[in-house]
Formats: structure tokens, sequence, C-alpha cells
């Protein structure tokens, strides 16, 4: 699986990245609170999502891999950090629309890294 962190999303409605300028593909920025702020503290916080595991860690890099209940979907969420930015992606991997999963998936770690104090907004 390569690192598609930077890339933007397809045309399909499974989609969710803070790159994007599309209002329908686009997650509002998150911005770190320090600089000394670790890839592997941010992804251990991701995996207390549901059905999430590490899958990737590297450099600034982090893809989890997230399993859905029933059908055993998998999407993946990937984070990347520059600077004081920190890049989320969250993509199924099958199928065509996502019914709003990714986006909830990507507002859900936005909640656990504002309550743990590691992002502004």
């Amino acid at each position: 699986m390569s690192d598609k962190s930077k890339m933007m999303c397809a045309d399909k409605p499974n989609c969710i990245s803070t790159l994007e300028t599309r209002t329908d593909f686009k997650a509002a920025p998150f911005t770190l609170n320090s600089s000394n702020t670790k890839i592997e503290s941010i992804a251990q916080i991701a995996e207390q999502l549901k059905g999430a595991k590490i899958a990737v860690i590297s450099g600034n890099y982090a893809r989890i891999e997230s399993t859905s209940t029933v059908f055993r979907f998998v999407d993946d969420l990937e984070l990347r950090i520059e600077g004081n930015n920190l890049i989320v992606r969250s993509e199924s991997r099958t199928g065509h629309s996502d019914f709003g999963v990714n986006k909830k998936r990507v507002e859900q770690l936005r909640a656990m890294l504002l309550e743990q104090g590691l992002i502004s907004q």
C-alpha cells in the first residue's frame, strides 16, 4: 500500500482530506500545538477509533487501517506531520459511497486530539 497522504481524493464520495479544496472532500485543518509532537503519539490515539489498528509508522507518516464491523470493509486513515500541520486523509478502499463514515472518523479523531491537547482546532 503506497502513501497517499498528500494525494487529492478521486471523484468517488468515499474520501476526505485536509489538503482538499473541494467542499465534499474537504476537512478543516489540524494545527498541532507543539512542534515536538510525534506521529507515534497521534497514531496511538487514532488506534482508539472503532475497528482501527496501526499498519505503518515511518518517519512523520502513519497509516491506520479501520475495518468495518459488518462487511469487513477496510478504510485507510493516513496521517502526516508537516511543520505544525497534521495532514489527515481517510479513504475507503472499496465501494463508491462511504455514507459519511470517513468524514465522521476524521471528526472523531479531531475531537480526541483536541481532548488530549495535541491540536488547537
